[in-house]
């Protein structure tokens, strides 16, 4: 009995990496045959931390939206916290003294993520300050930057004919609303007439809605469904279920076919809204606009700090790739393209290995990355005073993480780590979590890790990896 308790009580004593690695929970899942590379480490002083759990490191594997991290780190070096992308408004002639503008009228996208309806109305009321009155030609939308963005995932090609999501939106440098049309529907006054569904911009009709939704009475639920279809006029949003009549009004989210297209009509019912005139209907183009045109009116989009914000909180894979192509060094690139620019800036960091990106967002299955790499990137910046606020700012704390699936685990964990997810689960199921941990002496450290299935395992849930994970770090955090 005292050889045991001995035996047990210097087995306490040994450091966390001689039980099961580090992570003798997550662990587990190998047994089940999935794939997991796993690294946890303390950041030094200037030189490598004391790694706390590992479980191949180096194994290269799916990181689905953790790739995110890597676009919002390449962003904030290559633009800044404070960078805005601009949108414009040019004229292909000066307007004449009787506010007649005698050509076409160019919506110059800039790439900004975060486009929104707002911003074009703030576009219209400086145009409108600007003394414009009427448009003798057409409004051209000018994707020429960007777009539209050869599809490489199954969801995006398919998107082109028919969605039921938001999250595969199409690309353009000039997208508005992130790729995707908004309808509001709102109940009838009585029980048995079909619900009230406008545009969310307002009363112009800027996509056919085909409204399936019946009004119920007081207290009956709300089942709400929504698919964009295409057909040869265009996109449709065809909404169908049951709303009651004491239920609030609610907004449904569906990626539009052409980002582009959206933007036009969008702006030309704003135009039209602010008594501004266009004769010639409006297009779209690739063409960039003649160097001889000339501003008319300008918006600024929001801080690249803010948009990280949005793009890792909400893992908005729109502006995640959206900024991936504004990365982009080749004049309009594919998305794997711009995904060399990230892997450039990885290839500089020392240590990192190999890493291959087709997306910034993670949606394309191929992206590939370590878990030993994902840590050389945050310890990277961790290192940068004055990009580091930004970066760690748009990790979720799992206590208030906005994602509500990561509330879970101990408090340790809860309160002490700011972490991405990634999820996919076509083909295999990918499940992938990495960022920065506190430990109770208030030492900074990083973890990564990343799970993948293959063509033989089932399904996996994030309660699978969480539950592992948050009793494994917070082990680690409170032994530090």
């Amino acid at each position: 009995m005292l050889s045991r308790c001995l035996s047990l009580c210097l087995l306490s004593l040994l450091p966390l990496t001689a039980l099961g690695h580090g992570f003798s929970h997550l662990e587990e899942l190998a047994d089940d045959g999935f794939l997991i590379g796993a690294e946890a480490r303390l950041l030094g002083n200037g030189e490598p931390g004391e790694t706390l759990g590992s479980l191949s490191p180096e194994r290269q594997l799916s990181p689905a939206s953790v790739s995110k991290i890597y676009t919002a780190a390449a962003a904030l070096e290559r633009f800044g916290p404070q960078h805005r992308f601009t949108t414009q408004l040019l004229g292909s002639a000066e307007p004449d003294a009787e506010g007649v503008l005698q050509g076409d009228l160019i919506l110059d996208g800039g790439g900004d993520p975060a486009l929104t309806t707002e911003d074009l109305w703030r576009l219209v009321q400086r145009l409108h300050q600007a003394g414009v009155r009427e448009v003798a030609g057409r409004l051209v939308v000018s994707q020429w930057r960007f777009g539209p963005v050869a599809c490489l995932t199954t969801d995006r090609c398919d998107g082109q004919r028919r969605v039921d999501n938001a999250y595969s939106a199409l690309l353009s440098s000039a997208a508005v609303n992130y790729g995707n049309w908004c309808v509001t529907v709102a109940p009838a006054r009585t029980a048995g007439a079909p619900a009230q569904v406008t545009p969310c911009d307002g009363q112009a009709d800027l996509v056919r809605i085909d409204n399936r939704i019946e009004t119920r009475p007081p207290d009956s639920g709300t089942q709400l469904a929504a698919e964009r279809v295409t057909d040869g006029d265009g996109d449709v949003m065809r909404v169908s279920g049951q709303i009651s009549t004491n239920a609030r009004p609610r907004e449904l989210y569906r990626t539009s076919s052409d980002p582009a297209e959206q933007a036009g009509r969008t702006l030309m019912a704003m135009l039209e809204q602010a008594g501004i005139a266009v004769a010639g209907g409006h297009v779209t183009t690739t063409l960039e606009p003649p160097a001889s045109a000339s501003r008319l009116a300008a918006v600024d989009g929001k801080p690249l700090q803010e948009l990280l914000l949005r793009t890792l909180n909400y893992s908005n894979n729109f502006m995640a790739d959206t900024l991936t192509l504004d990365l982009a060094k080749t004049p309009r690139p594919s998305l794997s393209q711009g995904g060399d620019a990230i892997e450039a800036f990885a290839g500089g960091l020392a240590g990192h290995g190999p890493l291959r990106l087709d997306s910034g967002s993670g949606l394309t299955p191929e992206n590939r990355t370590s878990a030993a790499g994902v840590n050389v990137l945050l310890e990277h910046m961790f290192r940068q005073p004055s990009l580091f606020p930004s970066f760690v700012a748009a990790l979720q704390s799992p206590s208030n993480g906005v994602m509500r699936f990561i509330r879970r685990g101990p408090a340790t964990f809860q309160d002490h780590v700011m972490l991405k997810t990634g999820t996919l689960n076509q083909p295999v199921s990918v499940r992938a979590a990495a960022g920065y941990f506190r430990t109770r002496t208030g030492r900074w450290g990083v973890f990564s890790v990343l799970v993948n299935g293959t063509g033989s395992t089932p399904y996996l849930s994030w309660s699978q990896v969480l539950d592992r994970l948050s009793v494994d770090l917070s082990a680690m955090i409170e032994a530090h």
